[in-house]
C-alpha cells in the first residue's frame, strides 16, 4: 500500500494554493475538497520541500488560467443594474490608504500608447473626451469576497485600440498608473464590448479616488484587474505581468 503523503506544514501549503484560484466560488469548493496528496497529483511536484511547493503553487495559477481563458466568452456580458441599485457610496480600495490618492494635473495630462500600434501620439483628456461614449452600471467584484455596483462612463476600450491602430492580434494589453501601480489583460478581454476606457463615475468626471483621471472598467475580470490612474497603456506579445499578479495573484483574474 502507499504510504499516505504527510507535510508537517501542510495546511500553509493548501491555504496558499487555494488563494492562488481567484474566483472566491472556487476557492470555496476547494477549500472542502482539495488535499495535499491532491494537489501533488495535480501537479505533479514533491511537497517535501519549499522548492517544489512554490512549483506546484505556479502549476495550479498557471492551469486556473489556462482554464478561465478558455472558458471565457467574448460576446457574453456581465449582469447589467438599474441607477438604483448602486451602492453609495461607492468603497474605495486600494494597495495604499485614501490620503495617498494620487493628484493628477487635468491640463498636463498625456495617456501615453505604445507598442504594437500605428498612432503613438500621447492622447489629453479633451481628445479622449471626444471619442464616443457609453455608460454602464456593473458591478466590481473584489478579490477579497466583497463586491459593489458602480455607475462608469467613458469610451468603449475597444473603440480606442482601433482608433490607435492596435494590432488586434496581439497577446496582450498592459497599463502603467501614476500610483505605481501596473497590469496587463488578454486581447479578447481587451476587445470585450463590456470592457471600457472610464472618464466617468455616476455621470461626474471620474473622481480621483476612483481613478481620476482614468482607469479601466472590465465587469468581467476582479478588481484587481481594473486599474485606476492609467497614464500609459502599451500593446505587445511579452508576457507584462502585473503588480499583484507578480505576487502570485492569477494572471487573468476573471470574476
Amino acid at each position: 500500500m502507499r504510504k499516505r503523503l504527510h507535510h508537517p506544514d501542510q495546511d500553509i501549503i493548501l491555504k496558499e494554493a487555494i488563494g492562488q484560484i481567484a474566483s472566491p466560488a472556487r476557492r470555496r469548493f476547494l477549500t472542502g475538497s482539495l488535499t495535499l496528496g491532491g494537489l501533488t497529483l495535480l501537479t505533479g511536484c514533491d511537497l517535501t520541500n519549499s522548492q517544489g511547493v512554490e512549483t506546484a503553487l505556479e502549476r495550479i495559477s498557471r492551469f486556473n488560467d489556462k482554464a478561465q481563458a478558455w472558458l471565457f466568452d467574448p460576446k457574453r456580458l456581465a449582469p447589467t443594474y438599474a441607477e438604483s441599485m448602486m451602492t453609495r457610496p461607492f468603497p474605495f480600495n486600494a494597495f495604499y490608504g485614501l490620503d495617498r490618492v494620487p493628484r493628477v494635473d487635468a491640463d498636463s495630462f498625456r495617456l501615453e500608447v505604445s507598442g504594437l500600434v500605428a498612432d503613438r501620439h500621447a492622447w489629453t483628456l479633451a481628445e479622449l473626451r471626444a471619442l464616443p461614449q457609453t455608460d454602464q452600471v456593473t458591478r466590481h467584484i473584489c478579490v477579497e469576497g466583497w463586491s459593489a455596483i458602480g455607475k462608469w462612463g467613458g469610451v468603449p476600450f475597444h473603440v480606442f485600440l482601433k482608433r490607435i491602430g492596435a494590432d488586434l492580434t496581439a497577446q496582450y494589453v498592459g497599463f502603467k498608473c501614476a500610483d505605481g501601480y501596473h497590469t496587463s489583460i488578454d486581447m479578447p478581454t481587451a476587445l470585450h464590448p463590456q470592457t471600457q476606457l472610464t472618464l466617468t463615475y455616476d455621470s461626474e468626471t471620474l473622481p480621483a479616488r476612483y481613478g481620476f483621471p482614468m482607469k479601466i472598467r472590465i465587469p468581467t475580470k476582479l478588481g484587481y484587474k481594473n486599474p485606476k490612474h492609467v497614464q500609459a497603456i502599451f500593446v505587445t506579445n511579452s508576457y507584462p505581468g502585473g503588480y499583484w499578479e507578480d505576487q502570485g495573484y492569477n494572471w487573468f483574474g476573471g470574476s
